[in-house]
């Protein structure tokens, strides 16, 4: 467990550093939704973009993977819960014009733009 979460941040520290708004395929990108990190990366799947990203809880937290196929004008949202009276958090990644957006939508339902990922 802690050898898989080692090479996670490895992955993420091993990605090179990119303008904030560039993400070729393959390359890592960071992301944080509540408590949990992790990093994520798409892969050119003929006419779709395979979406996958990996995060965790805190640096003991057991990984968790989310994978998503989007096709032009699709979206997908991780969401992690909120503690007993508070709001979860979702970070909402969408393909838009042949870019992933990501949007951190705050309490669910406040939008905000985090950076739009071109191929």
């Amino acid at each position: 467990m802690i050898n898989f979460i080692g090479g996670l941040v490895a992955f993420g520290l091993a990605a090179s550093p990119l303008h904030a708004d560039e993400l070729p395929p393959m390359a890592g990108e960071s992301i944080h939704v509540g408590g949990f990190h992790g990093v994520f990366y798409y892969t050119d799947e003929n006419d779709s973009y395979r979406v996958v990203a990996t995060i965790a809880e805190g640096e003991a937290g057991v990984p968790v993977r989310f994978s998503a196929t989007l096709s032009e004008g699709q979206s997908a949202t991780i969401s992690v819960p909120g503690k007993i009276g508070e709001p979860g958090q979702s970070l909402e990644i969408s393909r838009s014009d042949d870019k992933l957006v990501v949007t951190d939508v705050e309490s669910m339902s406040n939008k905000k733009l985090i950076g739009a990922i071109a191929e």
